[in-house]
């Protein structure tokens, strides 16, 4: 699906927190002129999600309430009167100076993040897009008394620029000349400057920094924890409530562990790291440890939630009412008590004052949680200070006051990542029912177009979708619908809108990037289709797309290896001529919960050294894009497996990936000469799988079943059945129209 890209820079041994685009309007395109030489490739693409139709009722009217709020801040065209009129900043303004107990603030920082680090918020945390209209999932605001400025990185640039308002400055991070947020405060603010932050917005990694970086200019960041969020103040009584939507009970045959299980593996990594509780921060980790699912965030099946577990219990703190009596059953059963959402941080106060050392991930959890435990661990229990009876003895011999927190990675995290054999099942069965919804489109798409009939971007969403919604199981898109025509298949985070998108005709070169949310499985897929006759060029760079994806796919490679050290495999074919895309390759993927999961990722971030393991699932999408042309991306989910080898070099174990999307993949436009036999070869071993796999599954649907024999039949048969004249490097051809 979109992706991959990375919202901070955690250290290797952390978590990658992965981040996808919520697109909002349709955007500017700029039409490359050229002479003797092909357009100049994209230079900000980094692949993301675009939204579904509106017609899909996913969004909540608070979202709705959200994008009129960015239409008209969109509408004025005067700079310096918008940026002075623009209620939400003057509020915002007027709420620092009064913060601290009259101190005030001279800047503050408004991040993605909500409490939970989610990649989707709810819309009661979207904070972000509230004050400055931009609805990526991925960027950070910072308002002083006369600026507003909003880092966000190259993948979002184009939706930057059309979603914020005139009183904003787009900060292109990543650039090379655009200074980090920690920079630009240390540097443009004066010594003696106060920079207020919501502690519950930002993790505990991303604040020591933050504090460094300021302490070197005697700056100072206040966490402004009994103001509360000051956006939040300016926002007022518009701001959307949480959730209610009840939660459901992740069915055993799909989750594989029982609660007890995964609690005694959470047992077993505190025992190691000698603390006494657990606490998980992130709404999947959550859903997966207690086997629950929920409706709170778009296309992502997790809850508004926290979970504690320590040696003898475990708490869920979430709203009691949404809990109905078959969840509360499957949570006592399990051996969970329910506690509400705000009970979180007093009962992290009351376990700190009574000695007990909470793990938490300091890449994943908020300072304000973790500045609760040390604070009540310092003022111990019932307020007595701590003596040197609480201290322990160094290494050294010297003593050491003790602390409440120890950072430990996230044992959840490290577990939800190596699916089972029943989640792996659920994968693979959810991949399946998606292979049916998206055949079934496929047919009835080269049909529509193949006698002359058009559509919109939107309706080619709406036609997906209500395949995928006949499936059994089926909930919800697992993202937002990227339905791209022609230049829109080049705005990574394009999103269709009724009345402006693109139609789709017989000359059309279309990317759909989908997926869908089914009660045993997630699914992730890219597929590029043209439906008249693509140009040279285009069939040139769709094959190195292709190339690389196979190349990626056959892939065997060592235990211990990183993603890192694999993405160049994918993008090998398109260096070759000087071609490149500007996003990772691959991302995490969970079992019936969120489509972008780490730790895993294959990309060019060498800081994350986190090896792919036998079990992990990974999504496998090169691409190529051009502005103000097209867009070409091809995309499979892969799980690891251990890979049968001749020889084991020193007694390692060696890895391969199997396919787990079972879809064909359209060749009209690949170049002839550029496939080479053994990538053919993989093409028709890929098909025969998809129709063997497939086919059983369509025997109520004739038209449908014959439209897949068609499309993986050997390669060198569809190339005599559409007259292509068959060369020595063979090519396929698959008339979708």
């Amino acid at each position: 699906m979109r992706s991959l890209g990375v919202a901070r820079a955690f250290p290797a041994s952390k978590v990658l927190q992965f981040t996808r685009c919520t697109g909002l309007f349709r955007l500017p395109t700029t039409a490359h002129r050229f002479v003797n030489k092909p357009p100049v490739p994209s230079q900000h693409k980094c692949h993301s999600t675009a939204a579904t139709s509106v017609r899909h009722n996913i969004a909540s009217s608070s979202r709705q309430g959200l994008r009129r709020i960015a239409a008209m801040s969109q509408k004025d065209t005067n700079g310096a009167a918008a940026a002075a009129a623009d209620p939400r900043l003057t509020k915002l303004r007027e709420l620092m100076a009064k913060a601290d107990g009259g101190k005030g603030v001279a800047a503050y920082i408004v991040p993605t993040e909500d409490p939970h680090m989610s990649e989707y918020p709810p819309d009661h945390f979207r904070r972000r897009e509230y004050l400055t209209s931009f609805t990526g999932s991925a960027g950070t605001a910072l308002v002083t008394a006369d600026k507003a400025l909003l880092w966000t990185d190259g993948r979002y640039f184009l939706q930057a620029e059309a979603e914020l308002g005139p009183g904003w400055t787009l900060m292109r991070g990543g650039t090379g000349t655009c200074p980090e947020l920690n920079d630009w405060l240390s540097d443009n603010l004066p010594e003696g400057s106060r920079i207020g932050f919501d502690p519950f917005c930002h993790t505990v990694d991303s604040i020591n920094k933050l504090k460094a970086r300021l302490q070197e200019n005697g700056l100072e960041a206040v966490p402004l924890l009994a103001d509360g969020n000051l956006v939040d103040g300016a926002w007022g009584s518009d701001r959307p409530s949480l959730p209610l939507t009840p939660l459901r009970v992740h069915e055993a045959r799909w989750a594989g562990k029982t609660i007890k299980d995964k609690l005694v593996e959470v047992r077993q990594a505190l025992a190691v790291a000698h603390a006494d509780c657990f606490l998980a921060t992130t709404l999947d980790e959550v859903a997966w440890l207690y086997n629950l699912r929920g409706n709170d965030v778009p296309y992502n099946p997790v809850f508004v939630s926290y979970a504690l577990v320590s040696m003898t219990d475990a708490v869920l703190y979430t709203n009691p009412a949404k809990v109905p009596p078959p969840v509360a059953d499957h949570l006592k059963e399990g051996g969970v008590i329910v506690r509400p959402y705000d009970s979180l941080v007093p009962d992290v106060r009351s376990k700190a004052s009574g000695k007990a050392i909470i793990a938490m991930d300091f890449s994943k959890v908020s300072y304000a949680v973790y500045q609760a435990a040390e604070e009540a661990a310092a003022a111990g229990p019932r307020g007595r200070k701590r003596t040197a009876a609480d201290a322990v003895v160094a290494s050294n011999g010297t003593q050491q006051q003790k602390h409440a927190v120890v950072d430990l990675s996230s044992p959840v995290v490290n577990a939800k990542a190596l699916k089972n054999s029943a989640e792996l099942e659920g994968m693979r069965e959810a991949h399946l029912r998606d292979a049916v919804a998206i055949c079934d489109f496929l047919e009835w798409l080269g049909d529509k177009i193949g006698s002359g009939g058009t559509l919109t971007e939107v309706e080619v969403d709406l036609e997906l979708t209500g395949r995928r919604q006949q499936q059994q199981g089926f909930n919800e898109p697992s993202f937002p619908t990227i339905a791209g025509a022609n230049s829109n298949g080049a705005i990574i985070h394009y999103r269709p809108q009724e009345g402006s998108c693109k139609t789709v005709d017989g000359n059309t070169l279309l990317l759909i990037d989908s997926g869908g949310q089914y009660d045993c499985g997630t699914t992730d897929i890219t597929r590029t289709f043209h439906f008249g006759n693509p140009t040279a060029h285009q069939k040139r760079c769709y094959t190195r797309v292709l190339q690389g994806h196979i190349a990626l796919s056959q892939a065997i490679f060592p235990e211990g290896t990183p993603g890192s050290a694999i993405d160049a495999l994918a993008r090998l074919p398109l260096w070759s001529d000087g071609l490149n895309y500007r996003h990772g390759t691959g991302h995490g993927v969970g079992a019936a919960l969120n489509v972008h999961e780490g730790p895993q990722s294959i990309s060019t971030r060498y800081w994350i050294t986190t090896p792919l393991q036998v079990g992990m699932i990974c999504s496998n999408e090169p691409g190529y894009y051009e502005d103000g042309g097209f867009g070409i991306r091809i995309e499979n989910l892969l799980v690891i497996q251990e890979a049968d080898t001749k020889f084991r070099f020193g007694g390692s174990t060696f890895m391969a990936f199997e396919d787990l999307t079972l879809v064909p993949i359209q060749t009209k436009m690949i170049d002839p000469a550029l496939l080479t036999p053994a990538e053919e070869q993989w093409l028709d071993d890929y098909h025969r799988k998809v129709r063997e796999a497939v086919s059983p599954r369509l025997a109520g649907k004739p038209a449908v079943l014959e439209w897949l024999k068609r499309h993986t039949a050997p390669v060198r048969e569809q190339l005599a059945a559409t007259g292509i004249a068959a060369a020595t490097k063979a090519a396929v051809a698959v008339p979708v129209a």
